[in-house]
């Protein structure tokens, strides 16, 4: 029976791929019929199935969908407002024109945190394009270093839609995660970023042009740094607070506030408010365009949603068919640690695929019901693992791809020895770091 289990449930994952890569169906649409095929063959009750898949999307989005719509909102302000350009111009001063390459990683790694992968690159490319123009330096030595910078905190750092994913369906502590995130993502972006880039870039010399993007900046003015870097720290500042206040010597009262405002939804919220305000009205923006760009951000959140909310789906039907027990008891005999069959289940989605979002959430509801009985698992780098399980290997089949090779005209064959690389150095390093920190903690 649990051979059966395990192969009905590979087929469903097949089911997820095909759908995806081969039939061109949408991500949402690939894990609900993987989710009904996998229900129906494990022999659970017509009656039961329906209400199992909606229980499992309901778990996930029910936490989900407002942290995702404001950490949405809280990027756009800081993309039109001309913050996040604010935050990379002063890193550019302050390291320096021999030292662009670090300037650029941590441009990315602040502009990052609160705003999406596609994001940070229509902020950014314009002054990598510029500063390239300046310098007649390889856009690589520049570009590649915010790339890395933007994907390894897109790919594991909250509140990216994928990392909160995994925190919802593990359980994990979000206060830790981001913690322990903030660590384990610096190291690799260095060395898949500024020292990759350094090696690269004489190997590897872009033979077009890359495409000049402008991100819209409506206001009338521009922010200052001060408070451009305010605004994107605020929420990690409320979160991390909130993690520490039980430890910290204050009256209870006092103490339940700090944990209140620093739960994500409302440290979001918070610093929505601040964004509106401090890049929204001081800038010159009116209540009809901040209106106008809260609901252009908004609007593509449905794709996302609809993908963490199947992926919680298909999570519950592998509880409620017994196949995560069986999961369970085959690492069980294999020895295999969740932290390895985690990052190994989301890497080979991810390849098959090529979306770092549905490998995060297939693979967190396979490896979710395999740790439900286990002890002694530390779910905050279980979430990291799977994150940087999800950033391998990307190849044609991944937007991303694509969108590195168009904004910095490379070629093919360029965006397989640069990005590819840069990613599949990114998801390996994290990984190591997650085993190392795991042996400590």
């Amino acid at each position: 029976m649990e051979v059966y289990l395990l192969l009905i449930t590979l087929l469903s994952i097949v089911i997820v791929i095909l759908g995806v890569s081969w039939w061109n169906w949408h991500a949402f649409i690939s894990l609900t019929v993987a989710s009904m095929f996998l229900a129906v063959m494990s022999g659970l009750s017509l009656d039961s199935i329906v209400h199992a898949y909606e229980t499992g999307v309901g778990s996930v989005l029910g936490h989900l969908v407002g942290i995702l719509a404001l950490g949405s909102i809280l990027g756009k302000m800081m993309s039109d407002s001309g913050a996040g350009v604010q935050v990379a111009d002063f890193f550019v001063r302050l390291f320096g024109e021999k030292k662009l390459p670090w300037a650029m990683l941590f441009s990315g790694f602040i502009i990052g945190i609160p705003v999406f992968f596609e994001v940070g690159i229509v902020i950014l490319l314009p002054l990598v394009i510029a500063i390239r123009k300046k310098t007649k330096q390889n856009i690589l030595l520049i570009g590649l270093p915010v790339i890395a910078g933007l994907s390894i905190v897109h790919g594991i750092v909250p509140p990216h839609p994928g990392a909160m994913t995994a925190i919802s369906i593990y359980g994990a502590d979000l206060g830790e995660v981001l913690l322990y995130s903030l660590i384990i993502a610096l190291p690799p972006a260095i060395i898949a970023g500024p020292l990759f880039a350094k090696w690269v870039h004489k190997r590897v010399v872009p033979v077009g042009e890359p495409k000049v993007v402008r991100p819209d900046t409506p206001s009338q003015t521009v922010p200052s740094v001060g408070v451009s870097f305010f605004v994107i720290l605020l929420p990690i500042l409320l979160i991390l607070l909130s993690v520490f206040a039980p430890y910290l010597p204050l009256p209870s009262v006092l103490a339940d506030s700090l944990i209140f405002i620093g739960s994500p939804l409302i440290a979001l919220l918070i610093s929505c408010f601040a964004a509106y305000y401090f890049l929204g009205f001081r800038q010159g923006m009116d209540k009809k365009l901040i209106k106008k760009l809260t609901d252009e951000c908004i609007l593509p959140l449905g794709s996302i949603i609809l993908i963490i909310g199947a992926g919680g789906g298909f999570k519950q039907i592998l509880i409620e068919s017994g196949v995560g027990d069986a999961i369970a008891q085959m690492a069980e005999n294999f020895s295999l640690s969740p932290l390895v069959l985690a990052f190994v289940v989301a890497g080979l989605i991810r390849v098959a695929t090529g979306s770092a979002t549905v490998a995060l959430t297939t693979a967190a509801g396979i490896v979710s019901p395999v740790i439900a009985n286990m002890s002694g698992v530390n779910l905050e780098l279980l979430v990291i693992a799977t994150g940087a399980g999800s950033l391998m290997l990307s190849h044609v089949n991944d937007a991303g791809f694509w969108l590195v090779k168009e904004y910095l005209g490379l070629t093919v064959k360029e965006t397989f020895k640069t990005w590819t690389v840069l990613e599949t150095l990114l998801s390996f390093i994290a990984f190591g770091l997650v085993l190392v920190v795991d042996m400590f903690i």
